[in-house]
């Protein structure tokens, strides 16, 4: 089995077809890694990897990380050069590809959707995993039809109603994974600042509290607040995400850091190490989760 972080090998091809789909996104990665992991063993350059697909080096970096769709041709020729002759491997590998290029659900959204976003929302989709730390707004995956609504609002003020609730649309989508029978564990630590802030009014929080306590109480869904007397805390700066995946997917655990118009995806080892100390001790500094449970109730007391 290889560690998450290590590129898959060329001795390895039952791992690939036995790997659960997961989405192209998920799937480009892997077949990147193992694509690495083989040129790599053959001393293969990039430059001569990316002359053999009438391509550049830097193509080849881009197949290698997952960060662009494989034609089966090239994989096919990439697979000749690396000296991969077995038919049952190359079968895998180019079904892999093949596999790769369907595109996933959230491809009708791809209007919407910026490219960074788009990855995410792949990774997302294959997560066993998923801890988030949010300061300002509950996190999308929990929050409420109207509050998606509110928010979608406002960070598009001047979009038309029906581009508005097609990104409604989207993200309740995602919120789908949650009620998938290998639905991936959610971890949410949020700053009282998220729970107090009338987004979207009393009513719309009034409904988001009482679906936070819910969500909060089912198998697989853990919520935490840092309330506003712990004073500094670990999460200073800024909220972040982390994403896991089974290990014999060989994908790499992600840190998500988004942005106002971009996001950061760290998947180095030592990177991944941080951020997941730093989440160990939010969530020691935060609320236990049935404190916090005590703590939205009386929240929502407040609000009537």
């Amino acid at each position: 089995m290889v560690p998450p972080g290590e590129p898959a090998g060329a001795d390895e091809p039952r791992n690939i077809r036995d790997t659960p789909g997961g989405g192209p996104t998920v799937l480009r990665i892997m077949l990147g890694q193992q694509l690495r992991g083989l040129r790599e063993r053959a001393g293969v350059t990039r430059e001569a990897a990316g002359d053999r697909i009438r391509g550049s080096h830097a193509k080849i970096s881009r197949l290698e990380n997952g960060r662009t769709g494989f034609k089966e041709r090239d994989v096919g020729d990439l697979l000749t050069l690396y000296g991969v002759d077995d038919p049952d491997e190359r079968d895998a590998l180019l079904g892999l590809a093949r596999r790769a290029n369907t595109p996933g659900w959230w491809h009708r959204y791809s209007d919407l959707l910026p490219g960074w976003f788009e990855t995410y929302v792949g990774l997302e989709q294959a997560a066993t995993q998923i801890r988030t730390y949010e300061p300002q707004f509950v996190p999308g995956l929990l929050q409420t039809e109207a509050m998606v609504r509110h928010v979608t609002a406002l960070g598009h003020v001047s979009m038309p109603d029906d581009e508005v609730e097609r990104r409604v649309e989207l993200r309740l989508r995602r919120q789908e994974i949650l009620d998938r029978d290998d639905a991936p564990t959610l971890w949410a630590v949020l700053d009282e600042a998220a729970l107090r802030r009338l987004t979207g009014g009393p009513a719309v929080m009034r409904e988001q509290l009482d679906h936070l306590i819910d969500a909060s109480e089912h198998r697989g869904v853990v919520v935490q607040m840092v309330p506003f007397h712990l004073g500094g805390h670990a999460g200073a700066g800024g909220p972040f995400s982390i994403l896991r995946f089974p290990r014999e997917s060989a994908v790499p655990d992600v840190v998500y850091l988004e942005q106002l118009t971009s996001a950061l995806y760290l998947d180095k080892r030592a990177d991944v190490d941080d951020y997941l100390a730093t989440m160990e001790l939010l969530c020691v500094q935060a609320l236990a989760p049935d404190a916090t449970r005590d703590a939205l109730r009386a929240l929502r007391a407040e609000l009537g």
